[in-house]
């Protein structure tokens, strides 16, 4: 039988470590590929760790609550073929290990006492959140899934406005920390420009009042998806220091596009694989399931990694406009202003229209001024549009 090692995967630029929090499957349990084995914990969000192939878990390396380093072993998933000299594990590796019981959770009220949705129950038990205290916003006052997220997120914020004394410090966050090293890095070593654009809601607007379900970000989606196919120069991300002869630019043939979803204690950007072949509405459908999983703490390892593109929208209550900066090793992050309405000149006649400010930040290394400039101005081009991949 072929043995398929499984590592702690590297989610975002600056992860060195990660914690094991539990283990989704016991030594002896099947497995498929893309079913979940693990959670880890990184600086950012909870991460579940998939098999790679169809197989058996055979031998568990890590227990719960240890730390553990990118690229460190985790497990042996068995998969049935023949087996290879190179699947072999080495003899000084770690020995085998049973599978060690889950870490337990706090307590928290049983169903019968407090009616919530098994779902909100799950979340609740994960986060230690007492379902006595959340106030259900679902039939007959039953808890539901968001009111927890809803709880969750009150805590964060409540930690974060805490008053602290004259001259006491407070101390970062992992989030936080993660953050700051990783805008630091992307700030001191990319060298970015910015270009911008004003984009007429008008269209999007007068679609999304006979459709529902549909947001500004749906659109934002597959605009900047088709784009980036139109122009495979921007679809791609920057690999290695660019003082060495092994730099190149890694060129995807597919639109792999990051959503930034605040956090109480910072932000998460799960990917959006293959926007390009999505429509609207499984945009609007995949954006539900992530943005509520970011908000949870339990983004997938596939959800956390492999985009080339973000897009940054701050909503009705952001600012006019503002720049963003890269998260590296993408090409390009698109900031979206608020939307307002503004008197514009239309056939000679002036109307008041929906606008926002768009500003799109580059990777100089990749990306050039002109180029830049016509990749920006199709994604308003096609916003402005209604030739829209609707289903």
């Amino acid at each position: 039988m072929t043995r398929v090692l499984v590592e702690v995967p590297r989610v975002g630029l600056v992860m060195e470590t990660a914690k094991l929090l539990r283990w989704m499957k016991a030594v002896g349990d099947s497995v498929a590929p893309g079913e979940p084995l693990a959670e880890i914990e990184t600086e950012k969000a909870v991460v579940e760790i998939e098999s790679a192939v169809a197989g058996k878990l055979v031998e568990i390396l890590v227990h719960p609550e240890q730390e553990v380093a990118v690229g460190a072993q985790l497990a042996w998933v068995e998969d049935g073929k023949a087996e290879t000299e190179t699947a072999e594990r080495p003899a000084a590796a770690a020995p085998k290990v049973a599978a060690a019981p889950e870490v337990s959770k706090p307590a928290v009220p049983p169903s019968s006492a407090v009616r919530s949705s098994p779902a909100a129950r799950r979340l609740a038990a994960e986060r230690g959140v007492d379902l006595a205290q959340v106030r259900g916003s679902g039939p007959g006052g039953s808890i539901q899934l968001e009111d927890v997220q809803r709880e969750i997120e009150a805590r964060k914020t409540k930690e974060v406005a805490a008053p602290v004394a004259a001259g006491a410090r407070i101390a970062l966050s992992p989030m936080r920390r993660a953050m700051a090293r990783a805008v630091a890095l992307s700030n001191a070593t990319i060298p970015q420009f910015a270009v911008g654009r004003t984009v007429d809601w008008t269209e999007i607007m007068a679609f999304r009042a006979k459709s529902s379900g549909l947001s500004i970000n749906d659109f934002l989606l597959q605009a900047v998806a088709r784009a980036l196919i139109e122009f495979p120069a921007m679809n791609g991300i920057f690999v290695g220091d660019p003082n060495s002869p092994d730099a190149h630019i890694q060129p995807m043939s597919e639109a792999h596009i990051g959503l930034v979803v605040a956090l109480a204690d910072g932000m998460v950007v799960p990917v959006f694989h293959r926007a390009d072949q999505l429509s609207l509405a499984q945009l609007a459908q995949r954006r539900t399931e992530l943005v509520e999983r970011a908000r949870a703490g339990r983004l997938r390892q596939v959800d956390a990694s492999g985009g080339s593109f973000t897009i940054s929208n701050l909503g009705l209550q952001g600012p006019d406009w503002f720049t963003a900066i890269l998260n590296a090793p993408e090409s390009a992050i698109l900031a979206v202003g608020r939307a307002r309405e503004v008197p514009v000149l239309r056939n000679g006649a002036i109307a008041v229209r929906p606008v926002s400010e768009l500003t799109m930040t580059v990777d100089h290394r990749m990306i050039d001024g002109k180029l830049a400039a016509e990749f920006l101005a199709r994604v308003v081009q096609i916003l402005e549009g209604s030739d829209w991949r609707i289903a």
